[in-house]
């Protein structure tokens, strides 16, 4: 890209992101400097801030906005940039968080280095968001929103065991789940056509859970969702399509299929006497609750990837 001059980029940080990771920061920021450019970082101390300070992001000052956290604090930024014209800054992310779905999807490299050289060099992407609408205010997402197994996971880890067993928080969860399963079914609706699910995935990328696949036809800068359906019910089931994923062999499991559409809707078909609301994940957050319409908005943001 070219970047007018002065060239500044406003860093947004969730200082509980990626404690472990921390001096990737401090390195990122210090090769970017090196490269002339100023960096004003920025620390969130609350939820909705991330959101705010990208709304709000003078694009005269930036010429890059970029984020350094998780999917869910990069899912604020996203809601916030969806709100503004097309002059709003490229985004650019130092991924931080435990999955960094997103990161993958980018094709970005986790070195110091070569973060830094796609926020001064990476190569703009047009990138299409979702929008998820349920119970409460509407949701933006740039990869996925989902509800069944993966969603009372996404809802039963804590900020708190996150941050204290990283990725082991979400197996330990898994196992739970597992144990307590019900044969809940879900209503998928896709552009008029229904169909069942024991769980579903709406995604809008390819990657799911870190580097793994669930949808191998997803392109971000395509205005089209994916809908991963698990149409086969058991607690079996669940880790059949478990082990497939982490193996790369989920898109051709039996009983996995996926189809694409512009309009969504999902509801809750059979509860199987489970007690409680059904969660809905939104990028990795515990977001909604069903029944949710999940669409894709008609205007994109710019993200950066390698160049």
């Amino acid at each position: 890209m070219t970047f007018p001059s002065p060239k500044a980029v406003l860093l947004i940080r969730n200082p509980t992101a990626g404690r472990r990771r921390r001096g990737l920061v401090d390195a990122v920021v210090g090769r970017v400097r090196a490269a002339g450019w100023t960096v004003d970082l920025v620390d969130t101390a609350a939820v909705g801030d991330a959101c705010r300070l990208a709304r709000s992001c003078d694009s005269t000052r930036y010429a890059v906005i970029a984020v350094a956290g998780g999917d869910g604090t990069i899912n604020e930024v996203v809601n916030g940039l969806s709100q503004r014209s097309e002059d709003a800054p490229p985004l650019a992310i130092v991924p931080l968080g435990t999955a960094n779905v997103l990161a993958h999807e980018l094709g970005l490299d986790f070195s110091a280095a070569s973060l830094a050289d796609t926020i001064v060099l990476g190569q703009a992407v047009q990138v299409y968001p979702g929008l998820a609408s349920g119970d409460g205010d509407p949701r933006c997402f740039s990869l996925m929103a989902g509800a069944g197994f993966d969603a009372k996971v996404v809802a039963g880890v804590s900020a708190r065991l996150k941050r204290r067993l990283g990725k082991a928080a979400y197996v330990w969860r898994s196992l739970i789940e597992t144990r307590r399963y019900r044969p809940v079914r879900y209503a998928v609706e896709v552009d008029g056509v229904r169909h069942e699910a024991a769980s579903v995935i709406v995604t809008r990328g390819r990657h799911y859970a870190g580097p793994y696949v669930v949808a191998p036809k997803a392109m971000l800068g395509e205005p089209l969702l994916h809908v991963c359906l698990f149409e086969r019910w058991g607690r079996s089931h669940t880790l059949r399509f478990g082990l497939a994923l982490l193996m790369g062999r989920l898109p051709t499991a039996a009983g996995y299929r996926v189809v694409t559409g512009r309009a969504v809707r999902l509801s809750v078909l059979s509860d199987a006497g489970e007690a409680g609301r059904q969660p809905v994940q939104v990028d990795g957050d515990d977001a909604l609750t069903l029944p949710v319409s999940i669409g894709v908005l008609p205007s994109t943001i710019r993200m950066l990837r390698p160049a």
